[in-house]
């Protein structure tokens, strides 16, 4: 088996000192692509920040090795957490992917420049560095975001919510990109999604870790896709 590169032990996650969530045990190994699903508000995106150190654990333990060295993330927030208030560029957009290795601030190189601008090729934006972020539509804004998290250079790939407020055909299209993502870099990847459609049709979907009242249940997509565990676990129709 892979290494695993993330491991929550016995975790508590939550904000201002009141967990969220309690109890957390689970791994996600090198190469791996797991769903995490789970009714809103349960605390998908709060295990996500956690696994990407945005939030700190209330206790337990998060490792995030790779080969001795620390984890590289890159992390694809909800749209709705995106908010420009400046007028940035496609590019300058993506550029902010780098800040994590360089710092914001520091002179760009021409090799950041030539990196940056090959993650927007990579996701079809390349020939729209210049137009402005916020004239974009919705499945445009989510190829640049997912660029920006490329320029990180990352090892595991977080994605909370890609295929949401955006149209079946720009899901469809962004699906494609994640998947070929993560088999063309190897891109260990963790996506958080309703569309359960979109992931039963992608083979590369290995494991789906329900979040279901604080608890996490994990299993093959055949299974955890499964009509009855589906209604058990979402109490609703089938997306």
């Amino acid at each position: 088996m892979a290494e695993a590169i993330v491991t929550l032990q016995d975790v508590a996650l939550g904000y201002d000192g009141i967990p969220v969530l309690e109890g957390l045990t689970v791994d996600v190994h090198a190469g791996n692509f797991i769903a995490l699903l789970g009714p809103n508000g349960c605390g998908k995106s709060t295990i996500l920040k956690g696994m990407a150190g945005i939030i700190q654990p209330l206790h337990g333990r998060i490792r995030c090795v790779l080969n001795g060295q620390p984890v590289r993330f890159g992390y694809v927030p909800q749209r709705e957490a995106i908010e420009m208030v400046f007028p940035l560029t496609v590019f300058q957009v993506a550029l902010m992917g780098t800040y994590g290795r360089v710092g914001p601030g520091r002179p760009v190189t021409h090799v950041e420049r030539e990196q940056v601008q090959a993650c927007l090729a990579d996701v079809g934006m390349g020939d729209l560095g210049r137009k402005l972020f916020t004239s974009l539509s919705g499945g445009q804004r989510q190829r640049v975001l997912i660029a920006r998290a490329l320029a990180a250079g990352p090892d595991l790939l977080l994605l909370d919510e890609p295929l949401s407020g955006i149209d079946l055909g720009a899901a469809k299209i962004i699906m494609e990109l994640i998947t070929r993502l993560h088999q063309d870099r190897g891109l260990t990847t963790v996506m958080v999604s309703h569309h359960l459609k979109a992931l039963r049709e992608r083979e590369a979907v290995r494991e789906v870790v329900w979040v279901h009242e604080g608890k996490l249940l994990r299993g093959p997509v055949a299974t955890m896709l499964a009509p009855d565990m589906v209604f058990r676990m979402m109490d609703a129709e089938i997306g």
